[in-house]
């Protein structure tokens, strides 16, 4: 079972991901609007991934991937945005991102793909 937290303050984007990845059945899928609160609840081990929206107004994505990594090193995340510059991209790979997606998704399979290939390789 692969266990995966998705944060993102877009509530559309993040239930429609819960909904689409979700529909596997050996995915379980935490989904949370607010990256104050998924810090809060996050714990070592508890999740193979993490989809982080890079932008949100509660807390930046890159200091909410830092905190992430910190706690579990080895959970593999996946930066998500509709705003993607070169500095961002490289922020996050800098800090222990494992991947980067642009919003919107060309396929949701391909999301399932990445997120599932990332997970395989730890």
């Amino acid at each position: 079972m692969i266990r995966l937290l998705i944060i993102d303050d877009e509530q559309s984007i993040g239930t429609m991901l819960e909904k689409a990845l979700g529909r596997s059945k050996d995915i379980a899928i935490t989904y949370i609007d607010n990256p104050i609160t998924a810090l809060s609840r996050f714990r070592k081990g508890e999740y193979d991934g993490v989809l982080l929206d890079i932008m949100m107004p509660q807390k930046d994505g890159l200091s909410v991937l830092e905190e992430i990594k910190n706690k579990d090193p080895e959970c593999a995340v996946i930066m998500m945005t509709a705003y993607s510059t070169l500095d961002k991209v490289l922020q996050s790979h800098k800090v222990g991102a494992d991947h980067y997606l642009l919003k919107p998704f060309e396929s949701l399979a391909d999301v399932e793909k990445k997120v599932r290939e990332l997970i395989k390789a730890r």
